[in-house]
C-alpha cells in the first residue's frame, strides 16, 4: 500500500497531539491539598517520515514526506477539598506536512479538557485511586486540528510509591475511556503505566520509564472520504524522562518518547520540556 498526501494528513492529524500530551503527566495519580494550584506548561516536538498502514505494515512517505508538530499545553489542577480536586487542559499546536513540491501547515488551539477529580480512597497513605471526569469542547473550525466535536471522558488512575535499592520510587496506572458525540465519533481507549525512581536521597533527580497506548475506533472507516482527521487507528508508545527539582515550587522534565507499533498511523518519535509549578500552596 503506498500513502497519499491526504491519507498521511489523516494518519497524523490528531495522533501528534495525543503523543504530545501523553508525555507530560506527570503530577497525575498523587493528592493536590486544597487550595493548592499546580501548574504543568510543556513543550513537545514530534517528528515522521514513515507510517503503519492499516494491515500494520510500516512504509515511508513519498516524495521525501515528512510530518512535523510543536504542541505547547497548559494543565492545571486545583484543589477544592482533600478529595476533589478541578483539573484543565489547554493545548496550542503547529503541525506541516511536507513532501516535494508540496507543504501544508495548520496552526491553532485544539480541545479545551476541563474536567473534576475524585480521590476515592487510599491506602496507609502511599497507594491512591482515582476517578476523573472530563469534558471535552474544541476551539477551532479548521478541521485540520482534530475532529472538532464535543467529547467526554473517564479515566481511572493508581499510583503508589515505596523504596527499591534504598531508594524512592514512584509508579503510576491508568486507563482512559473517551467518546466523541458526533455521528461518526469515535470511541477511545488510552492507558499507560509508569515507573520511577530517584536518583539521590533528597529527591533532587529522578528517572522514569513509561509503556503506553491508544486505540479509537468508529463507524467511520473509509480513510479517502474524509482526509482530515483520523478516527480509526492505533499505536503503542515508550518514553523516557528525566526530572530535576530546583525548589519546593518548581520541578522540570526532559522526556523521549517513540511509538513502537501502530496501525493506521506515523511512526513517530517526540521530545517533550515540561515545568511543574506550585503557584501556591
Amino acid at each position: 500500500m503506498k500513502f497519499t498526501k491526504s491519507q498521511i494528513k489523516y494518519f497524523l492529524a490528531t495522533v501528534s497531539l495525543f503523543a504530545a500530551l501523553h508525555l507530560q503527566s506527570y503530577g497525575d495519580g498523587f493528592p493536590v491539598r486544597p487550595k493548592r494550584l499546580i501548574l504543568n506548561p510543556s513543550v513537545t516536538y514530534f517528528f515522521a517520515n514513515q507510517a503503519w498502514d492499516s494491515v500494520r505494515v510500516k512504509h515511508p512517505f513519498p516524495l521525501n514526506g515528512k510530518y512535523t508538530s510543536l504542541t505547547y499545553s497548559l494543565s492545571a489542577e486545583y484543589g477544592l477539598s482533600r478529595r476533589w480536586t478541578l483539573v484543565a487542559l489547554l493545548p496550542y499546536t503547529m503541525s506541516t506536512f511536507e513532501q516535494t513540491g508540496f507543504k501544508s501547515t495548520a496552526n491553532g488551539l485544539t480541545d479545551l479538557e476541563t474536567g473534576i477529580r475524585y480521590y476515592i480512597a487510599n491506602i496507609d497513605y502511599r497507594y491512591y485511586f482515582m476517578i476523573t471526569g472530563t469534558a471535552i469542547t474544541p476551539l477551532y473550525t479548521n478541521p485540520n486540528l482534530g475532529y472538532g466535536e464535543s467529547g467526554a471522558e473517564l479515566k481511572l488512575s493508581f499510583a503508589g510509591s515505596g523504596h527499591l535499592f534504598g531508594l524512592a520510587d514512584f509508579f503510576q496506572l491508568e486507563n482512559a475511556v473517551r467518546q466523541y458525540f458526533g455521528t461518526q465519533g469515535p470511541e477511545q481507549d488510552r492507558y499507560s503505566g509508569t515507573f520511577g525512581l530517584a536518583l539521590d536521597s533528597r529527591f533532587k533527580n529522578q528517572l522514569s520509564v513509561s509503556l503506553g497506548g491508544f486505540y479509537s475506533t468508529s463507524s467511520f472507516t473509509k480513510l479517502q472520504l474524509n482526509p482530515a482527521i483520523n478516527k480509526n487507528f492505533a499505536f503503542n508508545q515508550v518514553s523516557l524522562s528525566y526530572g530535576h527539582t530546583f525548589s519546593r515550587t518548581i520541578s522540570a522534565f526532559v522526556t523521549g518518547g517513540t511509538f513502537i507499533n501502530g496501525r493506521n498511523t506515523g511512526d513517530g518519535s517526540s521530545v517533550s520540556f515540561s515545568l511543574i509549578i506550585k503557584a501556591f500552596r
